[in-house]
C-alpha cells in the first residue's frame, strides 16, 4: 500500500474517533450540568478540555465552552474540525473506501458544517447524538463494506491509538480530581456527588451498562478504573483497544512484509503484555497518574514508529529488509 494511502486512511480513522470521543463527553457533562447545582459543577469543564489537552476558554460560561469545543475552526480538537479533517483525508483515498463509507461521512460533515452553532440550549443534544450516531454508522459500513485487507487494519489501527490516548486521559483527570486517598482494604465509596461524577465517567466510555453487568451498579472508584483500564473484553477499555492496536499490527506486518515493522510490534507487544498480566494492586501502588502517563507515552511512541515504518520510511529501507 501507498505511504500516501496509509496515511490517510489512518488519519482519517484517528479525526472521527476524536469526533465521537468529544461528543460522547460534551453530552455526558453537559446532562450532569443541568442535574447537578451550580456549585457541583465548578471546574467540569475544565477537567473536559485538560483531558484533551487544551487551554480553556476565556469566559467559563456553558455557551463559550460548547462553541469552542463543538464548532471552533481554529481547534484541532473541535468536534467540527475533526470531521472536516476526517472528510479530507477521505477524500484523498475515495478508491480505496466503498461509496458507502464516503457517502456517510459526507453526510454527516454536511449536518455539522449546517448546524445552528448559536442555538446551545435548544439543538446541542440532538448535534451531539447525530455525531455521535454519525461516526458509529460510519464503523458499521466499514466492516461491512470494506475489504478487510491492508487499508481496513490501518483503520483499525488510527481508531484504537486514538482511543487509547483518549482513554487514558480521561481515568488521569477523573481519578486525580475525584479519588480520595484510602485503603484498598477499606470500605468506602464516594459521596453523593461524587457517585454522580463517576457514573459520568463509565457513561463517557459508553460502559455503565456494561461495567453494571459485571461489577452490579455498586460504584467503586477502584472497580471503575479496573474495569476502564484492564478488561478484556469491552471496546472502551484500554487492554482491549491496545489488544485490537496490536492484531492490527501483526496483520499490516504479515501483508506488508517489506516494511520495518518489528520496533512498532515490539513496543505494541510489551504494552499488551504490561495491560495483560497487570492487576490493579499494582496499578494502584504504581501510581494512577504514572500509569496513563506511561500509557499515552508509549501510544505516542507508537504513532512516531507507525510514521516511520509506513509514512516516510526511506524506500532504500524496504529493500534491505
Amino acid at each position: 500500500m501507498l505511504s500516501r494511502v496509509a496515511d490517510n486512511l489512518f488519519w482519517m480513522s484517528r479525526y472521527l474517533e476524536r469526533a465521537e470521543h468529544i461528543a460522547r463527553i460534551v453530552l455526558v457533562h453537559h446532562n450532569l450540568e443541568l442535574e447537578q447545582p451550580e456549585e457541583a459543577n465548578a471546574g467540569r469543564w475544565k477537567r473536559v478540555f485538560q483531558s484533551l489537552a487544551l487551554d480553556p476558554p476565556i469566559e467559563d460560561s456553558t455557551n463559550s465552552v460548547l462553541s469552542q469545543i463543538c464548532f471552533g475552526v481554529e481547534s484541532r480538537f473541535s468536534i467540527t474540525t475533526s470531521i472536516e479533517s476526517a472528510r479530507n483525508n477521505a477524500r484523498q483515498v475515495r478508491e480505496q473506501i466503498s461509496s458507502e463509507m464516503w457517502e456517510q461521512l459526507n453526510r454527516l460533515y454536511h449536518a455539522v458544517r449546517h448546524a445552528d452553532h448559536e442555538d446551545h440550549n435548544g439543538e446541542i443534544e440532538e448535534f451531539l447524538i447525530a455525531v455521535k450516531e454519525g461516526a458509529h454508522l460510519f464503523h458499521g459500513l466499514t466492516d461491512s463494506t470494506m475489504s478487510h485487507g491492508e487499508g481496513w487494519q490501518f483503520i483499525q489501527l488510527g481508531q484504537s491509538l486514538e482511543r487509547a490516548i483518549n482513554t487514558a486521559a480521561q481515568l488521569e483527570i477523573h481519578y486525580r480530581e475525584f479519588y480520595r486517598e484510602a485503603s484498598l482494604d477499606s470500605e468506602w465509596g464516594p459521596d453523593a456527588a461524587g457517585y454522580l461524577e463517576w457514573i459520568g465517567l463509565l457513561r463517557c466510555a459508553t460502559a455503565f451498562e456494561a461495567f453494571c453487568k459485571v461489577h452490579s451498579a455498586t460504584i467503586d472508584p477502584l472497580n471503575v478504573v479496573e474495569f476502564l483500564l484492564l478488561d478484556a473484553q469491552f471496546p472502551h477499555s484500554i487492554r482491549f483497544v491496545v489488544d485490537t492496536l496490536q492484531t492490527a499490527l501483526e496483520a499490516i506486518g504479515r501483508l506488508s512484509p517489506g516494511r520495518r515493522v518489528h520496533k512498532v510490534q515490539r513496543i505494541a507487544g510489551r504494552l499488551q503484555a504490561e495491560l495483560s498480566f497487570t492487576q490493579i494492586e499494582e496499578v494502584m501502588e504504581r501510581g494512577i497518574a504514572d500509569t496513563m502517563q506511561h500509557i499515552r507515552e508509549s501510544c505516542h511512541e507508537i504513532h512516531n514508529c507507525v510514521h516511520e515504518a509506513f509514512v516516510s520510511y526511506p524506500v532504500e529501507s524496504a529493500l534491505e529488509v
